[in-house]
């Protein structure tokens, strides 16, 4: 990166280090101070911080674990991610211009209606993009997911312009449109905001090509917001102004060379709650040079899954812990595996349950492991399924994704 951005992060490390006493406790601990860290290349010198340290961190120091930098009591918001983590959004202007280069990387702008079926329960994507769109002069349609043929009549009535949401649920509600005989010229929707899920060459084919829409995918975490996205102009995705990514070896945490698949880690400028070297768990690759479109900053070639346990499910994600603590819940229960796949190109949870061999009353046992996984994942289940005694292997992850993208 440029010296100005060397500056930053200097700068983030030494003021962090005097207000936020769990980065302090990170340095002091790998024998360091701020003077150590004069820029990007003195990052490795900082111990990773992972979503397991933070659920530790705020266990013994709640409910922040010691980086948040501002009264808690200037939140405008906090979100809980899997873990339990709390997420505090303090104001962040440099995050917020980012957003709206994202936006405008999809064509959004004043006076565009805009059905945001993004969830805001909780999570932040939701309530994020909403406030984005709201800086941008749009008009947001707060719909949260699901209801598929309501959304529909709303596009339709309103003569909605754009949406934001996952690609497979705008894919399922053309395809629904198709059978209620609505011609594709009938579609006002013609800009749409992806993430949460891969966008996959043929739903960029459907959307662009047939749809004529303008379209834009983000990458982002609960904990970092939006951290890069990707538009038809670049090859990958664009990282935003106010982060600073590495990928590293997963299990060593040795860097890797540009181009190579590895756990992206980011550092984030922002001085209200700093995450200095923050494992996403996910893996993608940096390019050595950033394309033109990208105008200077990091480049990811793209994201190829995650190095951890959780899985993200229609937007969601499916921690093994959450597995576990539903089926807790549910006494008859001996193993349970929840499997992934991807039917028609729609996310597919099915639970294989093996239960004790004197369990009783098994006849509630599908409806309480659906409940209880909603209850602790907010996830829903599309099939559970009763296996034989000695069908699930408990040395196996409990997680299986067989999904494929194409």
């Amino acid at each position: 990166m440029t010296t100005t951005f060397d500056e930053r992060i200097r700068d983030l490390v030494a003021y962090a280090y005097e207000h936020a006493p769990a980065v302090r406790d990170n340095l002091e601990a790998a024998n360091l101070t701020p003077a150590d860290i004069q820029g990007a290349d003195d990052l490795p010198k900082i111990p990773i911080l992972r979503k397991d340290d933070l659920i530790a961190m705020q266990a013994a120091n709640p409910p922040f674990g010691g980086l948040l930098t501002v009264a808690p009591d200037t939140l405008p918001h906090i979100f809980i991610s899997p873990g339990p983590i709390y997420d505090p959004q303090p104001d962040n202007p440099e995050a917020a211009q980012g957003m709206q280069a994202v936006l405008a990387a999809g064509g959004f702008e004043a006076g565009d209606r805009v059905l945001n079926t993004f969830s805001y329960h909780l999570t932040p994507a939701g309530m994020l993009i909403d406030r984005a769109l709201l800086n941008a002069g749009c008009t947001v349609i707060p719909a949260g997911p699901g209801n598929t043929e309501i959304q529909i009549k709303m596009i339709h009535d309103l003569a909605i312009q754009g949406y934001v949401g996952t690609p497979s649920f705008l894919a399922i509600m053309l395809e629904k449109m198709i059978e209620m005989g609505l011609p594709k010229e009938a579609v006002p929707v013609k800009k749409a905001f992806f993430s949460a899920e891969p966008y996959t060459p043929s739903q960029r084919a459907l959307f662009e090509d047939e749809y004529g829409m303008q379209t834009v995918s983000a990458y982002g975490t609960a904990d970092l917001g939006v951290i890069a996205y990707a538009s038809g102009a670049a090859t990958g995705f664009c990282v935003l102004d106010h982060l600073y990514l590495e990928v590293v070896d997963p299990d060593t945490g040795e860097a890797v060379e540009a181009g190579m698949a590895g756990e992206i880690l980011v550092t984030t400028i922002n001085y209200a709650y700093p995450l200095i070297r923050f494992g996403t768990g996910d893996l993608g690759a940096l390019a050595a040079d950033a394309d033109a479109a990208c105008d200077g900053r990091q480049q990811l070639l793209g994201l190829f899954g995650r190095s951890g346990d959780a899985i993200k499910v229609r937007g969601m994600f499916l921690h093994p812990n959450q597995l576990k603590a539903a089926i807790a819940r549910v006494p008859q229960i001996k193993y349970a595996q929840a499997v992934i796949t991807r039917p028609q190109h729609r996310d597919h949870l099915t639970v294989l349950v093996e239960l004790h061999e004197d369990a009783d009353d098994v006849a509630h046992i599908e409806a309480a492991v659906k409940a209880h996984l909603q209850g602790v994942a907010r996830l829903r289940v599309d099939d559970v399924q009763l296996v034989e005694s000695g069908a699930i292997d408990p040395q196996q992850r409990s997680i299986i994704d067989e999904r494929t993208w194409e």
